[in-house]
Protein backbone atom coordinates (compact mmCIF):
# COMPACT_ATOMS: atom_id res chain seq x y z
CA UNK A 1 0.00 0.00 0.00
CA UNK A 2 2.76 2.22 0.84
CA UNK A 3 4.70 2.21 -2.81
CA UNK A 4 1.10 2.51 -4.83
CA UNK A 5 0.89 5.75 -2.47
CA UNK A 6 4.46 6.52 -3.50
CA UNK A 7 3.26 6.42 -6.80
CA UNK A 8 -0.03 8.29 -6.31
CA UNK A 9 2.24 10.97 -4.65
CA UNK A 10 4.55 11.18 -7.14
CA UNK A 11 1.87 11.74 -10.48
CA UNK A 12 0.05 14.53 -7.77
CA UNK A 13 3.46 16.04 -7.93
CA UNK A 14 4.36 15.58 -11.80
CA UNK A 15 0.66 17.19 -12.48
CA UNK A 16 0.98 19.74 -10.06
CA UNK A 17 4.37 20.70 -11.70
CA UNK A 18 3.15 20.43 -15.33
CA UNK A 19 0.19 22.60 -14.35
CA UNK A 20 2.78 25.33 -12.41
CA UNK A 21 4.82 25.10 -15.68
CA UNK A 22 1.73 25.96 -18.27
CA UNK A 23 0.40 28.72 -16.55
CA UNK A 24 3.97 30.41 -15.91
CA UNK A 25 4.33 29.93 -19.63
CA UNK A 26 1.16 31.33 -20.83
CA UNK A 27 1.19 34.10 -18.45
CA UNK A 28 4.91 35.17 -20.14
CA UNK A 29 3.56 34.17 -23.64
CA UNK A 30 0.84 36.60 -22.76
CA UNK A 31 3.04 39.52 -21.41
CA UNK A 32 5.42 39.16 -24.24
CA UNK A 33 2.42 39.07 -26.50
CA UNK A 34 1.21 42.46 -24.93
CA UNK A 35 4.70 43.68 -25.45
CA UNK A 36 5.05 42.87 -28.61
CA UNK A 37 1.44 44.20 -29.84
CA UNK A 38 2.40 47.58 -27.99
CA UNK A 39 5.84 48.02 -29.60
CA UNK A 40 3.34 46.84 -33.09
CA UNK A 41 1.15 49.87 -32.48
CA UNK A 42 3.86 52.41 -31.87
CA UNK A 43 5.61 51.53 -35.17
CA UNK A 44 2.70 51.72 -37.39
CA UNK A 45 2.12 55.03 -35.53
CA UNK A 46 5.77 56.17 -36.26
CA UNK A 47 5.06 54.62 -40.30
CA UNK A 48 1.83 56.98 -40.40
CA UNK A 49 3.70 60.08 -38.75
CA UNK A 50 5.88 59.46 -41.02
CA UNK A 51 4.11 58.49 -43.91
CA UNK A 52 1.87 61.59 -43.34
CA UNK A 53 5.26 63.97 -43.49
CA UNK A 54 6.55 62.45 -46.65
CA UNK A 55 3.27 62.68 -48.19
CA UNK A 56 3.23 66.80 -47.51
CA UNK A 57 6.69 66.78 -48.58
CA UNK A 58 5.94 65.25 -51.81
CA UNK A 59 2.87 67.22 -51.99
CA UNK A 60 4.68 70.71 -51.82
CA UNK A 61 7.47 69.32 -54.45
CA UNK A 62 5.07 68.36 -56.52
CA UNK A 63 3.06 71.85 -56.25
CA UNK A 64 6.80 73.85 -56.70
CA UNK A 65 7.49 72.12 -59.65
CA UNK A 66 4.19 72.17 -60.82
CA UNK A 67 4.74 76.31 -60.40
CA UNK A 68 7.83 76.35 -62.13
CA UNK A 69 6.42 73.80 -65.08
CA UNK A 70 3.64 76.48 -65.54
CA UNK A 71 5.99 78.96 -65.60
CA UNK A 72 8.44 77.74 -68.25
CA UNK A 73 5.34 76.97 -70.13
CA UNK A 74 4.38 80.54 -70.03
CA UNK A 75 7.53 81.36 -70.73
CA UNK A 76 8.00 79.51 -74.08
CA UNK A 77 4.48 80.30 -74.97
CA UNK A 78 5.57 84.26 -74.43
CA UNK A 79 8.47 83.48 -76.91
CA UNK A 80 6.27 81.62 -79.48
CA UNK A 81 3.89 84.26 -79.22
CA UNK A 82 6.54 87.02 -80.45
CA UNK A 83 8.08 84.72 -83.08
CA UNK A 84 4.93 83.59 -84.31
CA UNK A 85 4.17 87.62 -84.69
CA UNK A 86 7.10 88.47 -85.78
CA UNK A 87 6.93 85.83 -88.47
CA UNK A 88 3.60 86.93 -89.42
CA UNK A 89 5.28 90.43 -89.63
CA UNK A 90 7.62 89.25 -92.35
CA UNK A 91 5.09 87.29 -94.80
CA UNK A 92 2.63 90.60 -94.39
CA UNK A 93 5.62 92.51 -95.54
CA UNK A 94 6.63 89.79 -98.23
CA UNK A 95 3.16 89.09 -99.33
CA UNK A 96 3.38 93.15 -99.81
CA UNK A 97 6.47 92.65 -101.93
CA UNK A 98 4.99 90.21 -104.11
CA UNK A 99 2.09 92.29 -104.76
CA UNK A 100 3.97 94.71 -105.52
CA UNK A 101 5.86 92.65 -108.59
CA UNK A 102 2.87 91.10 -109.34
CA UNK A 103 1.40 94.25 -109.90
CA UNK A 104 4.54 94.89 -111.61
CA UNK A 105 4.65 91.77 -114.14
CA UNK A 106 1.22 92.67 -114.68
CA UNK A 107 1.91 96.12 -116.35
CA UNK A 108 5.18 94.59 -118.24
CA UNK A 109 3.35 91.83 -119.85
CA UNK A 110 1.14 94.13 -120.94
CA UNK A 111 4.00 96.15 -122.95
CA UNK A 112 5.66 93.06 -123.77
CA UNK A 113 2.33 92.26 -125.48
CA UNK A 114 2.16 95.91 -127.62
CA UNK A 115 5.83 94.96 -128.01
CA UNK A 116 5.05 91.52 -129.51
CA UNK A 117 2.55 92.81 -131.76
CA UNK A 118 4.85 95.23 -133.10
CA UNK A 119 6.99 92.44 -133.74
CA UNK A 120 5.01 90.65 -135.64
CA UNK A 121 3.69 93.61 -137.74
CA UNK A 122 7.40 94.21 -138.57
CA UNK A 123 8.30 90.75 -139.29
CA UNK A 124 5.36 90.17 -141.91
CA UNK A 125 7.20 93.41 -143.54
CA UNK A 126 10.49 91.75 -143.36
CA UNK A 127 9.03 88.69 -145.06
CA UNK A 128 7.73 90.88 -147.95
CA UNK A 129 11.20 92.57 -148.45
CA UNK A 130 13.15 89.48 -148.24
CA UNK A 131 10.71 87.99 -151.36
CA UNK A 132 11.43 90.58 -152.89
CA UNK A 133 14.93 90.64 -152.51
CA UNK A 134 15.20 86.82 -153.55
CA UNK A 135 13.23 87.33 -156.65
CA UNK A 136 15.78 90.24 -157.54
CA UNK A 137 18.72 87.86 -156.91
CA UNK A 138 17.34 85.10 -159.24
CA UNK A 139 16.96 87.83 -161.67
CA UNK A 140 20.16 89.26 -161.29
CA UNK A 141 22.49 85.21 -160.54
CA UNK A 142 20.18 84.19 -163.79
CA UNK A 143 21.58 87.56 -165.85
CA UNK A 144 25.20 87.13 -164.27
CA UNK A 145 25.00 83.29 -165.73
CA UNK A 146 23.88 84.20 -169.35
CA UNK A 147 26.48 86.75 -169.36
CA UNK A 148 29.72 84.78 -167.78
CA UNK A 149 28.51 81.78 -169.75
CA UNK A 150 29.09 79.40 -166.28
CA UNK A 151 26.79 78.06 -163.62
CA UNK A 152 26.84 78.88 -160.42
CA UNK A 153 28.39 75.33 -159.28
CA UNK A 154 30.84 76.33 -161.77
CA UNK A 155 31.77 79.28 -160.19
CA UNK A 156 32.06 78.19 -156.81
CA UNK A 157 33.66 75.10 -157.67
CA UNK A 158 36.49 77.45 -158.94
CA UNK A 159 36.03 79.70 -156.24
CA UNK A 160 36.57 77.05 -153.58
CA UNK A 161 39.65 75.94 -155.33
CA UNK A 162 40.97 79.54 -155.79
CA UNK A 163 40.25 79.43 -151.70
CA UNK A 164 41.69 75.78 -151.23
CA UNK A 165 45.04 76.70 -153.02
CA UNK A 166 45.52 79.91 -150.76
CA UNK A 167 44.94 78.64 -147.65
CA UNK A 168 47.28 75.62 -148.15
CA UNK A 169 49.84 78.28 -149.37
CA UNK A 170 48.87 80.45 -146.04
CA UNK A 171 49.39 77.41 -144.09
CA UNK A 172 52.51 76.59 -145.44
CA UNK A 173 53.52 80.36 -144.60
CA UNK A 174 52.55 79.78 -141.14
CA UNK A 175 54.09 76.54 -140.27
CA UNK A 176 57.43 77.95 -141.83
CA UNK A 177 57.04 81.14 -139.88
CA UNK A 178 55.72 79.14 -136.22
CA UNK A 179 58.62 76.33 -136.63
CA UNK A 180 61.32 79.09 -137.26
CA UNK A 181 59.85 81.16 -134.29
CA UNK A 182 59.81 77.67 -132.22
CA UNK A 183 63.08 76.69 -133.22
CA UNK A 184 64.49 80.53 -132.21
CA UNK A 185 62.78 80.03 -129.09
CA UNK A 186 63.17 76.74 -127.51
CA UNK A 187 66.12 74.72 -129.48
CA UNK A 188 68.22 77.05 -127.81
CA UNK A 189 66.96 76.55 -124.25
CA UNK A 190 66.49 72.96 -124.84
CA UNK A 191 70.18 72.68 -126.34
CA UNK A 192 71.21 74.48 -123.47
CA UNK A 193 69.47 72.01 -121.11
CA UNK A 194 70.93 69.08 -122.29
CA UNK A 195 74.14 69.87 -122.82
CA UNK A 196 74.39 71.31 -118.70
CA UNK A 197 73.20 68.27 -118.08
CA UNK A 198 75.60 65.94 -120.47
CA UNK A 199 78.62 68.10 -119.05
CA UNK A 200 77.76 67.92 -115.60
CA UNK A 201 77.51 64.06 -115.91
CA UNK A 202 80.65 62.29 -117.56
CA UNK A 203 79.89 58.35 -117.49
CA UNK A 204 82.34 55.41 -119.38
CA UNK A 205 81.09 53.73 -121.75
CA UNK A 206 80.66 50.06 -120.95
CA UNK A 207 79.99 47.43 -123.83
CA UNK A 208 79.43 43.95 -123.23
CA UNK A 209 79.81 40.78 -125.52
CA UNK A 210 78.34 37.66 -125.37
CA UNK A 211 81.56 35.72 -124.23
CA UNK A 212 83.98 35.22 -121.50
CA UNK A 213 87.28 34.18 -121.73
CA UNK A 214 88.51 31.56 -118.40
CA UNK A 215 92.55 30.99 -118.91
CA UNK A 216 93.98 27.72 -117.85
CA UNK A 217 97.07 26.92 -115.97
CA UNK A 218 98.29 24.53 -118.96
CA UNK A 219 96.71 22.73 -122.00
CA UNK A 220 96.55 19.60 -119.54
CA UNK A 221 93.23 20.89 -118.15
CA UNK A 222 91.73 21.03 -121.03
CA UNK A 223 90.72 16.91 -121.46
CA UNK A 224 89.87 17.32 -117.58
CA UNK A 225 87.17 19.46 -118.51
CA UNK A 226 85.89 17.31 -121.35
CA UNK A 227 86.29 14.22 -119.11
CA UNK A 228 85.91 10.86 -120.22
CA UNK A 229 83.91 10.61 -123.73
CA UNK A 230 83.05 14.36 -123.00
CA UNK A 231 81.06 13.53 -119.84
CA UNK A 232 82.28 16.26 -117.92
CA UNK A 233 81.84 19.37 -120.57
CA UNK A 234 77.96 17.75 -120.91
CA UNK A 235 76.81 18.02 -117.08
CA UNK A 236 78.94 21.92 -116.88
CA UNK A 237 76.58 22.44 -119.88
CA UNK A 238 73.67 20.83 -118.73
CA UNK A 239 73.90 22.51 -115.19
CA UNK A 240 74.73 26.10 -116.32
CA UNK A 241 73.15 26.35 -119.51
CA UNK A 242 75.85 27.92 -121.33
CA UNK A 243 78.33 26.40 -123.83
CA UNK A 244 81.17 26.12 -123.41
CA UNK A 245 83.83 26.15 -126.21
CA UNK A 246 87.47 24.77 -126.00
CA UNK A 247 89.21 24.94 -129.42
CA UNK A 248 92.83 25.40 -130.11
CA UNK A 249 93.70 28.62 -128.66
CA UNK A 250 96.80 27.54 -125.77
CA UNK A 251 95.78 28.00 -122.21
CA UNK A 252 92.21 29.20 -122.41
CA UNK A 253 88.65 28.28 -122.81
CA UNK A 254 85.68 30.21 -124.16
CA UNK A 255 82.35 30.40 -122.34
CA UNK A 256 79.41 31.76 -124.30
CA UNK A 257 75.72 32.49 -123.63
CA UNK A 258 73.28 35.28 -124.08
CA UNK A 259 72.21 35.42 -120.56
CA UNK A 260 74.94 37.18 -118.85
CA UNK A 261 73.93 36.04 -115.37
CA UNK A 262 74.08 32.41 -116.38
CA UNK A 263 77.32 33.30 -118.61
CA UNK A 264 78.80 34.75 -115.13
CA UNK A 265 78.02 31.81 -112.89
CA UNK A 266 79.46 29.63 -115.84
CA UNK A 267 82.63 31.51 -115.81
CA UNK A 268 83.13 31.52 -111.71
CA UNK A 269 82.19 28.27 -111.57
CA UNK A 270 85.08 27.30 -114.34
CA UNK A 271 87.47 29.05 -112.50
CA UNK A 272 86.61 27.04 -109.22
CA UNK A 273 86.84 23.61 -110.53
CA UNK A 274 89.92 24.66 -112.12
CA UNK A 275 91.51 26.14 -108.70
CA UNK A 276 90.13 22.87 -106.56
CA UNK A 277 91.13 20.78 -109.74
CA UNK A 278 88.27 18.12 -109.09
CA UNK A 279 86.25 17.78 -112.18
CA UNK A 280 83.50 15.37 -112.60
CA UNK A 281 79.71 15.72 -112.86
CA UNK A 282 78.78 15.49 -109.18
CA UNK A 283 81.44 18.25 -108.08
CA UNK A 284 80.45 20.07 -111.60
CA UNK A 285 77.25 20.67 -110.17
CA UNK A 286 77.64 21.29 -106.32
CA UNK A 287 79.98 24.20 -107.79
CA UNK A 288 77.10 25.45 -109.64
CA UNK A 289 74.76 25.21 -107.27
CA UNK A 290 77.13 27.38 -104.77
CA UNK A 291 78.42 29.97 -107.07
CA UNK A 292 74.48 30.31 -108.22
CA UNK A 293 74.21 31.28 -104.22
CA UNK A 294 77.03 33.43 -103.88
CA UNK A 295 75.82 35.22 -107.09
CA UNK A 296 72.12 36.00 -105.75
CA UNK A 297 73.89 37.60 -103.15
CA UNK A 298 76.54 39.11 -105.20
CA UNK A 299 73.62 40.52 -107.04
CA UNK A 300 71.72 41.92 -104.34
CA UNK A 301 74.89 43.95 -103.26
CA UNK A 302 75.45 45.56 -106.30
CA UNK A 303 71.97 46.71 -106.73
CA UNK A 304 72.29 47.80 -103.11
CA UNK A 305 75.78 49.49 -103.89
CA UNK A 306 74.22 51.12 -106.85
CA UNK A 307 71.22 52.64 -105.11
CA UNK A 308 73.60 53.84 -102.46
CA UNK A 309 76.13 55.39 -104.93
CA UNK A 310 73.37 57.47 -106.33
CA UNK A 311 71.64 58.52 -103.31
CA UNK A 312 68.28 56.48 -103.94
CA UNK A 313 66.94 56.14 -100.51
CA UNK A 314 63.26 54.02 -99.06
CA UNK A 315 64.38 50.89 -101.36
CA UNK A 316 61.89 47.52 -101.15
CA UNK A 317 64.53 44.80 -100.40
CA UNK A 318 63.24 42.63 -102.66
CA UNK A 319 63.99 45.74 -105.62
CA UNK A 320 67.76 44.83 -104.77
CA UNK A 321 67.96 42.00 -106.70
CA UNK A 322 66.43 43.40 -110.05
CA UNK A 323 68.26 46.32 -109.73
CA UNK A 324 72.00 44.70 -109.46
CA UNK A 325 70.62 42.10 -112.45
CA UNK A 326 70.73 45.08 -114.55
CA UNK A 327 74.70 44.97 -113.99
CA UNK A 328 74.35 42.04 -116.00
CA UNK A 329 71.91 42.83 -118.66
CA UNK A 330 73.24 45.13 -122.05
CA UNK A 331 71.49 46.93 -124.61
CA UNK A 332 73.18 47.25 -128.34
CA UNK A 333 76.12 46.42 -126.43
CA UNK A 334 75.34 49.33 -123.39
CA UNK A 335 75.17 48.33 -119.93
CA UNK A 336 71.96 48.93 -118.13
CA UNK A 337 72.86 49.55 -114.69
CA UNK A 338 75.43 51.83 -116.10
CA UNK A 339 72.79 53.57 -118.43
CA UNK A 340 70.40 53.59 -115.61
CA UNK A 341 72.43 55.17 -113.68
CA UNK A 342 73.50 58.00 -116.26
CA UNK A 343 69.84 58.71 -116.81
CA UNK A 344 69.35 58.92 -113.62
CA UNK A 345 71.47 61.95 -113.20
CA UNK A 346 70.91 63.47 -116.54
CA UNK A 347 66.94 63.50 -115.32
CA UNK A 348 68.03 65.38 -111.59
CA UNK A 349 70.15 67.96 -113.97
CA UNK A 350 67.20 69.02 -116.37
CA UNK A 351 64.71 68.71 -113.32
CA UNK A 352 66.90 71.34 -111.59
CA UNK A 353 66.95 73.34 -114.41
CA UNK A 354 63.26 73.18 -115.49
CA UNK A 355 62.25 73.49 -111.40
CA UNK A 356 60.64 70.33 -110.99
CA UNK A 357 62.26 67.85 -107.84
CA UNK A 358 65.69 66.71 -108.77
CA UNK A 359 65.67 63.80 -106.19
CA UNK A 360 61.72 62.71 -107.82
CA UNK A 361 63.40 62.99 -111.39
CA UNK A 362 66.89 60.91 -110.44
CA UNK A 363 64.32 57.91 -108.93
CA UNK A 364 62.29 57.98 -112.01
CA UNK A 365 65.64 57.98 -113.96
CA UNK A 366 66.95 55.09 -112.53
CA UNK A 367 64.33 52.67 -112.14
CA UNK A 368 63.33 53.54 -115.74
CA UNK A 369 64.51 50.56 -117.19
CA UNK A 370 63.86 47.78 -113.96
CA UNK A 371 61.86 45.73 -115.90
CA UNK A 372 64.64 44.81 -118.48
CA UNK A 373 66.01 42.65 -115.53
CA UNK A 374 62.52 40.42 -115.30
CA UNK A 375 61.53 40.48 -119.07
CA UNK A 376 62.97 37.06 -119.35
CA UNK A 377 60.86 35.70 -116.77
CA UNK A 378 57.42 37.78 -117.78
CA UNK A 379 55.64 38.79 -120.52
CA UNK A 380 54.94 42.10 -121.97
CA UNK A 381 56.91 45.20 -122.68
CA UNK A 382 59.63 46.24 -120.45
CA UNK A 383 58.70 49.23 -119.80
CA UNK A 384 54.87 47.71 -118.51
CA UNK A 385 56.68 45.29 -116.67
CA UNK A 386 58.80 48.03 -114.35
CA UNK A 387 55.85 49.84 -113.83
CA UNK A 388 54.40 46.38 -112.34
CA UNK A 389 57.42 45.77 -110.62
CA UNK A 390 57.29 49.42 -109.10
CA UNK A 391 54.05 49.24 -107.97
CA UNK A 392 54.40 45.85 -106.36
CA UNK A 393 57.05 47.50 -104.51
CA UNK A 394 55.30 50.44 -103.59
CA UNK A 395 56.68 53.39 -105.22
CA UNK A 396 54.30 56.29 -106.28
CA UNK A 397 52.34 56.75 -108.96
CA UNK A 398 54.53 59.55 -110.43
CA UNK A 399 57.63 57.04 -110.75
CA UNK A 400 55.40 54.24 -111.86
CA UNK A 401 54.32 56.46 -114.95
CA UNK A 402 57.45 57.49 -116.00
CA UNK A 403 58.82 53.50 -115.50
CA UNK A 404 55.35 53.02 -117.89
CA UNK A 405 55.18 55.55 -120.54
CA UNK A 406 58.78 56.14 -120.92
CA UNK A 407 58.00 54.40 -124.37
CA UNK A 408 54.87 55.60 -124.85
CA UNK A 409 53.33 52.38 -123.81
CA UNK A 410 50.82 54.00 -121.17
CA UNK A 411 49.59 57.67 -121.72
CA UNK A 412 52.14 60.04 -119.53
CA UNK A 413 50.55 61.78 -116.80
CA UNK A 414 53.32 63.59 -115.63
CA UNK A 415 56.50 65.98 -116.72
CA UNK A 416 58.56 63.36 -115.43
CA UNK A 417 57.76 60.92 -117.62
CA UNK A 418 58.75 63.16 -120.43
CA UNK A 419 61.54 63.75 -118.68
CA UNK A 420 62.77 60.23 -118.46
CA UNK A 421 62.56 59.66 -122.07
CA UNK A 422 64.65 62.46 -123.16
CA UNK A 423 67.58 61.81 -120.69
CA UNK A 424 66.86 58.52 -121.81
CA UNK A 425 67.10 59.41 -125.76
CA UNK A 426 70.27 61.01 -124.58
CA UNK A 427 72.45 58.27 -122.70
CA UNK A 428 70.95 55.82 -125.42
CA UNK A 429 72.56 58.32 -128.61
CA UNK A 430 75.60 60.00 -127.29
CA UNK A 431 78.57 58.52 -129.25
CA UNK A 432 79.78 55.31 -128.00
CA UNK A 433 77.14 54.45 -126.27
CA UNK A 434 75.62 51.64 -128.32
CA UNK A 435 76.84 49.46 -130.95
CA UNK A 436 74.68 48.73 -134.10
CA UNK A 437 75.00 46.36 -136.37
CA UNK A 438 76.57 46.94 -139.73
CA UNK A 439 73.49 45.33 -141.30
CA UNK A 440 70.71 46.86 -139.22
CA UNK A 441 72.60 50.54 -139.96
CA UNK A 442 72.52 50.36 -143.77
CA UNK A 443 68.65 49.19 -143.16
CA UNK A 444 68.24 51.96 -141.06
CA UNK A 445 69.34 54.67 -143.63
CA UNK A 446 67.83 53.22 -146.69
CA UNK A 447 64.51 53.36 -144.68
CA UNK A 448 64.92 57.02 -144.36
CA UNK A 449 65.63 57.64 -147.86
CA UNK A 450 62.69 55.52 -149.34
CA UNK A 451 60.13 57.54 -146.92
CA UNK A 452 61.66 60.81 -148.25
CA UNK A 453 61.60 59.77 -151.74
CA UNK A 454 57.68 58.97 -151.68
CA UNK A 455 56.62 62.61 -151.54
CA UNK A 456 55.83 64.47 -154.76
CA UNK A 457 58.32 66.63 -156.00
CA UNK A 458 61.16 64.84 -154.34
CA UNK A 459 64.53 64.57 -156.62
CA UNK A 460 67.13 62.76 -154.34
CA UNK A 461 67.25 62.42 -150.66
CA UNK A 462 70.37 61.73 -148.72
CA UNK A 463 71.20 60.14 -145.28
CA UNK A 464 73.74 61.68 -143.59
CA UNK A 465 75.46 61.59 -140.14
CA UNK A 466 75.30 58.34 -138.86
CA UNK A 467 71.10 58.41 -140.01
CA UNK A 468 70.68 61.44 -137.57
CA UNK A 469 70.24 63.62 -140.57
CA UNK A 470 68.56 63.60 -143.57
CA UNK A 471 68.70 65.87 -146.32
CA UNK A 472 66.10 66.61 -149.29
CA UNK A 473 66.22 67.61 -152.46
CA UNK A 474 63.23 68.76 -153.99
CA UNK A 475 62.25 70.34 -157.46
CA UNK A 476 61.79 74.01 -157.72
CA UNK A 477 59.00 74.39 -160.03
CA UNK A 478 56.77 71.95 -157.98
CA UNK A 479 57.34 72.67 -154.55
CA UNK A 480 57.54 76.20 -153.41
CA UNK A 481 59.82 78.26 -150.17
CA UNK A 482 57.14 78.36 -148.10
CA UNK A 483 56.12 74.55 -149.28
CA UNK A 484 59.34 73.07 -148.52
CA UNK A 485 58.12 73.85 -144.72
CA UNK A 486 55.40 71.89 -144.93
CA UNK A 487 57.01 68.70 -146.92
CA UNK A 488 59.49 68.79 -143.81
CA UNK A 489 57.11 68.73 -141.58
CA UNK A 490 55.25 66.06 -143.40
CA UNK A 491 58.55 63.81 -143.26
CA UNK A 492 59.46 63.56 -139.66
CA UNK A 493 56.03 62.92 -138.76
CA UNK A 494 56.41 59.79 -141.49
CA UNK A 495 59.34 58.90 -140.21
CA UNK A 496 57.72 59.03 -136.69
CA UNK A 497 55.39 56.52 -137.34
CA UNK A 498 57.25 54.44 -140.00
CA UNK A 499 60.59 53.73 -137.88
CA UNK A 500 62.01 53.02 -134.50
CA UNK A 501 65.31 54.93 -133.95
CA UNK A 502 67.70 56.28 -130.83
CA UNK A 503 67.58 59.89 -130.44
CA UNK A 504 66.76 62.45 -132.95
CA UNK A 505 66.50 62.83 -136.75
CA UNK A 506 67.15 66.20 -138.37
CA UNK A 507 64.81 66.58 -141.77
CA UNK A 508 66.42 69.34 -144.21
CA UNK A 509 64.41 70.67 -147.16
CA UNK A 510 66.89 71.84 -149.91
CA UNK A 511 65.00 73.67 -152.68
CA UNK A 512 67.72 75.97 -154.92
CA UNK A 513 67.76 77.90 -158.24
CA UNK A 514 70.64 77.11 -160.64
CA UNK A 515 70.71 79.15 -163.37
CA UNK A 516 73.80 78.87 -166.04
CA UNK A 517 75.48 80.25 -168.95
CA UNK A 518 78.65 80.14 -171.33
CA UNK A 519 80.98 82.55 -172.39
CA UNK A 520 82.80 82.24 -175.55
Amino acid sequence: MSIISTYWDVIAAAVVFFLAGWLLYKTRFEKQHGQARLMHYRMLEDAQRESSTIIKSAELEAKEEFYQARQRFEDETETTRKESRRRQDALDKREENLNRKVTFIDSKESRLDELDASVRDRQKILDEAEKIVEMALSRQEARLEEIAGLSSEHAKQIIMDKMVGAARLASAKTIKQVREETERNSKREAMKILSLAVQRYASEHVAESCVSVVDLPNDEMKGRIIGREGRNIRSFELATGIDLIIDDTPGAVIVSGFDPVRREVARQSLEALIRDGRIHPGRIEEVVRKTTEEMDIKIREIGEQACLDIGLQSVHQDMYYYIGRLNYRTSYGQNLLKHSSEVAAVSSVIASELGLDPRLAKRCGFLHDLGKAADHEIEGPHAIIGARLCKKFGENDTVINAVGGHHEDIEATTPYTFLVSAADAVSASRPGARRESVQSYVERLDNLEQIADGFEGVEKSFAIQAGREIRVLVNHKLVTDDEAAGLAEEVSRRIEGELEYPGQIKVMVIRETRASSIAH
